[in-house]
């Protein structure tokens, strides 16, 4: 009577109860008819996902005098950057990323073979310390990169970017603080 009531219902197995291999699960061959069902199968695959595919053509056209007529378009009013700035935004930030990774594993390196060579006993604080600041340095090089690139394509800026970093900023939030009051 079991036999009848379990046999519709799909299980899964144990294919072999050795403590050396690993369990893997079998299916109830009925369990793989009802998956295989043309019936159940809903999902498609997509095969242009957003950004990676081609164009969609345009829905509505944009007259060329009401460019920035205040309505949100489908950019938002964002400008494309020009390859000569993003090469040099991406060569700031693999440099301001790079430069306090590398240090950070380098004091790593160093306090292991001075513990090692019993040279030192170096305090557990200190790689800590040293860790916690070279890696965090490293994770704000993105934005200091980022932020001290002269936007600008025709000027190239300064070797450390501290006064583009300070207009960048400014810019930065100017024009969030505009697009915040032109939602309301």
């Amino acid at each position: 009577m079991k036999t009848l009531i379990f046999s519709s219902q799909p299980s899964l197995s144990p294919s072999s109860s050795s403590p050396w291999k690993p369990k893997t699960l079998t299916f109830h061959p009925r369990t793989l008819q009802n998956q295989s069902h043309p019936k159940r199968s809903t999902y498609k695959t997509h095969a242009n996902a957003k950004g990676f595919g081609s164009v969609q053509p345009a829905t509505t056209k944009e007259t060329p005098t009401s460019k920035n007529s205040g309505k949100n378009d489908n950019n938002d009013g964002d400008e494309e950057v020009p390859q000569v700035v993003f090469e040099r935004m991406l060569v700031r930030i693999i440099a301001a990323v790079g430069l306090p990774l590398a240090t950070g594993f380098a004091f790593l390196k160093f306090f292991d073979a001075v513990k090692e060579n019993h040279l030192w006993d170096v305090p557990l604080w200190l790689p800590f310390f040293t860790t916690l600041l070279t890696f965090g340095t490293s994770a704000l090089g993105i934005a200091y990169g980022a932020l001290s690139t002269s936007w600008d394509a025709e000027k190239k800026g300064s070797v450390l970017g501290l006064e583009e970093a300070q207009s960048n900023w400014v810019e930065m939030w100017r024009e969030e603080d505009e697009s915040n009051n032109s939602k309301k």
